[in-house]
């Protein structure tokens, strides 16, 4: 199987246009060209699974049409999207920021969902997804970095009450490095498919390994690398595996 993980800065892209004529002014600019971008994109990886990290789902910018939506209907996937603030954020009474969003897709059929919520931090959402066999997790973690530790903690607790396999993917803004992340991998015995640690952003020139997929043991790591693509402020991830076999040293 191969899942795809992007942070898709809400289609607004990246560098060239975004800061002209003013600072951050791409952020307001509509987004159906480089949407269709990143659907081509998407096309030529051919993911099972993709998990989207800052998806609009119905701001004027993606013409009040949740972009997963559009994605999942053009190349036919199955789909959970869902803002990324709790009910009690003041988020949800600003235009624009109450449909910012995740969303995770899948071939597969869904087997049921659950979104959680981090009691810290502004980004508090967590999409458990379940699939016939595996749960994934998907998260977009603070950018403080106490917030960040408690975080980890509750989603902990999350993981180890899993029967199945499990993934945790997402923007896990680690800007201290991979370090912040041993206790929680020790606690939790899941493993970075990222074996070379490779960074992902920024996408022109990357320095910072911020964008993660961790797996359990039960998942074989085939291959994973990550495309230079930039169509975000990010790169995207692409971890191919499979479940293994009674005999597997994978």
């Amino acid at each position: 199987m191969r899942m795809l993980l992007y942070n898709i800065r809400y289609c607004t892209g990246h560098l060239n246009g975004y800061h002209t004529p003013i600072p951050y002014i791409g952020f307001f600019k509509r987004t159906d060209v480089n949407l269709q971008r990143i659907i081509n994109f998407i096309r030529t990886v051919d993911p099972d699974i993709v998990g989207l990290v800052e998806v609009d789902s119905g701001s004027y910018r993606s013409r009040n049409i949740c972009q997963a939506k559009i994605i999942a209907d053009k190349l036919g996937y199955n789909y959970v999207a869902e803002t990324k603030y709790s009910d009690s954020s003041l988020a949800h009474m600003v235009p624009v920021l109450k449909q910012q969003s995740n969303a995770l897709l899948t071939r597969e059929r869904i087997h049921g969902h659950t979104f959680h919520y981090f009691k810290e931090g502004v980004k508090r959402l967590i999409i458990m997804t379940e699939l016939k066999d595996a749960v994934i997790f998907l998260v977009h973690l603070s950018l403080k970095y106490r917030h960040r530790q408690h975080q980890l903690e509750y989603l902990h607790t999350l993981v180890k009450r899993t029967d199945k396999e499990v993934i945790v993917a997402g923007d896990f803004n680690t800007f201290f490095g991979k370090r912040e992340l041993k206790l929680f991998l020790a606690a939790s015995n899941l493993k970075n498919a990222n074996l070379q640690n490779l960074p992902s952003h920024p996408s022109h020139s990357p320095q910072r390994q911020i964008d993660f997929i961790l797996h359990s043991p039960g998942i074989c790591l085939n291959n994973f690398y990550i495309p230079d693509v930039r169509l975000s402020d990010h790169s995207p991830l692409v971890f191919d595996f499979s479940f293994t076999a009674p005999g597997c040293t994978c």
